[in-house]
Parts: C-alpha cells; structure tokens; sequence
C-alpha cells in the first residue's frame, strides 16, 4: 500500500521545498552582510530572532513560486515517479526557483540606493530605461562576489536536490492510489493557501510588507525580516490609493490647510533655476554638517560649501521621496510619494498645480534639462503633465561624445549647455536635473586622480559634480540674466552612506536645501534650522516670485512671515512617516505602529505604548487628516 500512499514522493516534495527555505535563509545572511551599515543587529541572537520571523514571510515567497512544481508533484498521473517526468520537475523547480532567489541577490546592491526590499514599483524606475543591460553588467563587475555567490548557492542546491531521488514505481491498485492523491492535494491547498496568506484566520488579512515591522525594535530591520521574491510578488498589480475618512474636512481646512495665500509683492519678477543634484544626500556637504559633531567629518563640495555661505540653507530638510522621479514630482509639484509612488500611480496623468504651472501663468519661460536619452527616468512624460514648456535631453544636447556611455551627458558639458541656452527669454523658470553623481560612480577619464577617493565610492562623483556646478557658475556669472535669478539646490535622494550619523532611518531621506540669489533684494542669506522638505520648495518660489493667488500645496513657504503649519512627511516604501511638532509618527494606512521624539532619527525608543499626552494624540489626528487629504486629492483629481 505504500506505493498507493505515495509516502515516499510525499517526503522528497518535503524535502525539496525544505531546501528553499535553507537556502533564502542563507540569502538573508548575506543581505544583511551587504548592508549591516543600514541595518543595525546588536547581536546573533537578535538576528535569528529577526530570521525566525522570517520564515513567515519565506514560506508565502516558496509558495508562490513553487505552487506549480507541488500540485505537479502530487497529482495522480501514475507517471510521477518515471524518469522524464522527474527531469521536468526538475527543470520547473530550478528555472521558477532560480529567478525568484536572484531578486535576493539584485537586492544586496539596489537596497542601497532604494532604501527598500525589491517592489513591483521597480517596472516604473526601468521603463524608461534603455540601458538596463549596461548597467547591470557594469554592477556584476563591481560586485563579482553576488554574481559568484549566486552561482555558488545554485550549484549547492541542484546538487542537495539530486541527492535523493524518487525511486520509479507503479502503483497496483488505482482506486487507492487516486482517493489518496486527491486527499494529499485537498490537505496541501489548505497548508499552501495559508502559507501564502501568512495565517489560517479568515479575519485576517494577507501578510503584506507592512507586517514585517510587527516583528521589529527598528522599523528598518522590517527589510531583514522581509525577502525580495515576497516583496515583488506581494506587491504585483497593488494600488495603495484607497479613500479614506477618519476627520471632517473643517479639521483639514484648519490643521492642514492644503492651500497657501502669500502677499509678496514684486516688481521685477526674478528668473529660477532649480538644480536637482543627483543623490546628494546632506552628507556629502560640510555646510550642513556644522553642528553635527561628526567625527572625523570630511566635506566633498567644496564649491557648493563656498556658495551655502552665501545663502539660505535648511541643515535639517528631507527628501519626500525615495526614486529620482519621485523627487521630481516633490519638488516641482509639492506632491511627495508615499507606499506607492503618485508617478507610478493611474492618478499622475492629471492637472496638476506646481511651479511649473504658476510660472506659465505668470508669463515665464519653463524649461527643463536632463542628459540622458529622452524619456530617460519618466521625466519627459511627467515633465509634459506639469506644462513644461521646453525640454532639452541628450537629443537637443546632440554631441555622443561627451556621453558617459551609460547614463547621460557628463556633468560639466551639460551644465555648460544649461548655463549658455537658458534665459533667451526672460522671466524663465528652469530644471536641471543632473546625472553623473551616480552609480556606477564614474568620472571622466581626463579628471582621473583629480579628486579624492573618499571612504565610499560616491565621494569621488560627488565631487566631479560639485566641480561641475563651479564651472556652472562661471559661465552663469557672464550672462545677462545672471543677477536677477533665484538658484534653488537639493538632491532627489540620498544614496550611499559613511558616517553613523547618515545611518539613522530617517536620515535616509536627508538631502540638503538651498536658496541662493546674488541679488540681495529677496535676502536669501542665513542658517534656518527649523525643519524643511522637498515639498516646501515649490510654495517658497511661488510666494518669492509674487504669485498671490491661492496654491495647492502641502509644503509652506519657508521664507514668508504668514505662519503656516510645518507637517513633514515620507515614507520607506512600507509605511508613511510624518513629523509634527515634537514627535515623528509611523502610519501604516490604518494604525501608527510607532511614536518617536523627532530627535530619535533612528526610531529606537518607541513611545507609541508609553507615553501619552494631548500633544502626541493631536499629532496623531493631523498625520491621519493628512493622509486623507492626500488620498481624496489624488484618487479624486483634486491635484490643481
């Protein structure tokens, strides 16, 4: 009878899905080996407590994968055990196993730059892109260990796999044999069902990537907890938009107040340039590291130092976003990304209110530049929606040789072209977006052994592009328009980090801000503390420029004595992060999972259980309106 059991088929399905688990456990150590600097583990012990909860999220990720390759296994075909039908099982374990476990692999370089375990948003970042393959290449050459790693743990697992075989047998008896089979599928759809949900309850909702922080002190060990395969798969075909009502509009129209009205009034309206640097976290730049304590602190901007002296800079600024195209829409439209990124969503493609759209009606020329190939990054399309007059990619630009063979035209000659064809019409308002601070951090050959390497590889692009930005404004100077131009400086998002300082979660999104003008009539000078964000751009420049009609905007002017309230807000791809007042709350859609004093950038006293007062719950409240408000402005429209 043990052939109509099919006890021994039975066992060696076991032990097969077993080795997955061995070995995305595996996969989890080297991730974590790759980013430890990111993701702090005080001890081992901590980790396999964060490991253990990581089965959980495994076993939904080999679930999907292999669902397929087990109702094969087990259905009654009477030819199971033969040889051939093996080799395709075969075939279909490794081929499915094989591409799920390198999206594990992709992660221990992308979790770098993204911040984030791999998410289906990632078909957004590479759409646009016609150099995926160059890229790639050029990573696995910078990092021969994942590549080599990954190679390695395949062939460790087809030859723990071959090890034990099925023996081929033909049952005797079919009626057995089948009423078997039939209850070892039935039982095996009701484990795997609740497998991939994470939970028997049918109350319960299916684990997403949210519910990795349950199992955490620090909300960025969510990404230990987490695998890249569950990450993707559970992320497919999502829309994290959904309406909500938790306040009356009045409480929105008081505590959030979604428009501004500024009162400037200006005669000669001044020109803006807005420089976007690529990756430039705060970091990289001494001007902003002053009263950090930081020890053995090294600044790679000297130029950009030189210029904060002579400007209004925000020590303490975020970025809205994680992805250049989310800092795009943050900065120029004040509308920041959050779970699912607003570019990414069905609801961009509508009027949008923004700089762009002020400046048109106020009669400026709008322009925007970007080296790479058109199109490159989504920012033609998006760049189309906010009413971009012009746009100037590496086709206008029209010289290849100056490209870096990858991503764009180098830094300095495309900062030349940006400074010699912009302000032929005047007032103009226009975007830099740079490109060459950047992986895969290369500077051109003929300035090799010019700039110092640094401690990580982005000290020494950072550099070539603060160079480059020097060059800039020696030809700027020169020009007509020069003196009655406001220059705004920020990053679109960080990227590699080395100081302690910069590992702090929150500190993931700080980019630097600046407001510079050689005309002293808008006193652009100074240090402001308080804290800033990408979103506050975009009503600073309105309000300096003297539009005095009412914007939509969840940012404030940063420089204008009508007191609006300064709400912060981001999000690590998981769960929305606000700072109010004086305390950083964690919001997941539903419920706060966490409560911080807004000192603790690396949320490691969680308050949310402890301490209460009137303070903590307002804030609450107004982290709740805000996000409605959001939701009801996208999914509805409302955005102009």
């Amino acid at each position: 009878m043990k052939k109509e059991f099919r006890i021994q088929e039975i066992l060696i399905l076991m032990y097969r899905i077993f080795l997955a688990y061995v070995f995305y456990q595996i996969s989890r150590v080297l991730f974590w080996q790759f980013n430890k600097d990111l993701i702090k583990v005080d001890s081992i012990a901590d980790y396999f407590r964060l490991a253990f909860h990581g089965i959980a999220f495994d076993t939904t990720a080999i679930l999907y994968v292999n669902s397929l390759f087990i109702l094969l296994s087990l259905l009654p075909l009477v030819i199971n055990t033969k040889k051939y039908y093996q080799k395709i099982l075969f075939w279909l374990y490794f081929i499915t196993n094989g591409i799920a476990y390198l999206m594990n692999f992709g992660d221990f370089i992308y979790y770098r730059f993204s911040q984030t375990r791999l998410t289906s948003a990632v078909f957004q970042v590479v759409k646009n892109e016609s150099n995926l393959l160059k890229t790639s290449t050029i990573s696995i050459i910078q990092h021969p260990f994942v590549i080599i790693s990954f190679v390695v743990l395949m062939s460790l697992w087809i030859f723990l796999y071959k090890k034990i075989n099925v023996k081929e047998r033909k049952p005797l008896k079919l009626l057995p044999y089948f009423i078997c089979s039939i209850i070892t599928i039935c039982c095996t759809t009701v484990l795997v069902i609740g497998g991939i949900r994470g939970d028997f309850k049918h109350s319960t909702r299916p684990i997403n990537m949210v519910d990795a922080n349950r199992f955490v002190i620090n909300p960025v060990q969510g990404n230990m907890v987490l695998n890249s395969t569950f990450s993707f798969f559970r992320t497919l075909g999502t829309n994290n938009f959904k309406a909500v009502h938790f306040v009356d509009s009045q409480f929105i129209e008081k505590n959030i107040q979604p428009y501004k009205l500024y009162h400037r009034k200006i005669i000669n309206r001044p020109n803006i340039v807005i420089f976007i640097v690529e990756s430039f976290g705060r970091e990289y730049s001494g001007a902003f590291n002053k009263e950090k304590n930081i020890k053995d602190y090294v600044s790679y901007t000297p130029f950009i130092d030189s210029l904060a002296n002579e400007s209004l800079i925000f020590p303490n600024s975020f970025a809205n976003g994680r992805q250049s195209i989310h800092g795009m829409s943050s900065i120029l439209a004040g509308i920041p990304s959050l779970t699912d990124a607003f570019t990414g969503s069905p609801y961009s493609n509508q009027k949008i209110q923004s700089i762009v759209s002020v400046c048109n009606d106020l009669g400026y020329d709008t322009s925007f530049y970007h080296g790479a190939p058109n199109g490159s990054m989504g920012f033609l399309g998006f760049g189309n929606i906010l009413g971009f007059k012009h746009y100037f990619g590496k086709n206008e630009y029209n010289n290849d040789k100056d490209f870096d063979g990858i991503w764009a035209i180098w830094d300095e000659p495309f900062l030349q072209y940006f400074a010699k064809n912009t302000g032929k019409k005047q007032p103009f308002m226009t975007t830099v977006f740079t490109a060459s601070s950047h992986h895969p951090f290369k500077i051109p050959e003929k300035y090799k052994g010019k700039f110092k390497k640094g401690k990580i590889e982005m000290h020494e692009p950072i550099q070539y592009t603060d160079f480059s930005i020097r060059k800039y404004f020696e030809t700027a100077k020169k020009q007509p328009w020069f003196h009655n131009t406001i220059f705004v400086f920020t990053g679109d998002h960080t990227n590699e980090v080395c100081y302690p300082e910069y590992q702090k979660a929150m500190n993931h999104f700080a980019v630097p801000i600046i407001f510079y003008s050689p005309n002293p009539e808008y006193q652009l000078k100074g240090v402001n503390i308080e804290t800033a964000q990408q979103i506050d751009i975009y009503p600073t420049l309105a309000d300096l420029i003297g539009y005095n009609k009412k914007i939509r905007s969840w940012g404030k002017s940063l420089v204008s004595p009508e007191k609006y309230s300064s709400i912060i807000v981001n999000s690590d791809g998981g769960t929305e992060q606000f700072i109010i007042g004086n305390y950083l709350y964690r919001f997941d859609g539903k419920n706060f999972t966490g409560v911080y004093d807004k000192k603790d950038l690396n949320f490691d006293n969680n308050l949310i259980n402890r301490v209460k007062n009137p303070e903590i719950e307002k804030g609450k409240l107004i982290s709740k309106a805000w996000y409605q408000d959001y939701m009801d402005r996208v999914i509805n429209r409302k955005l102009h």
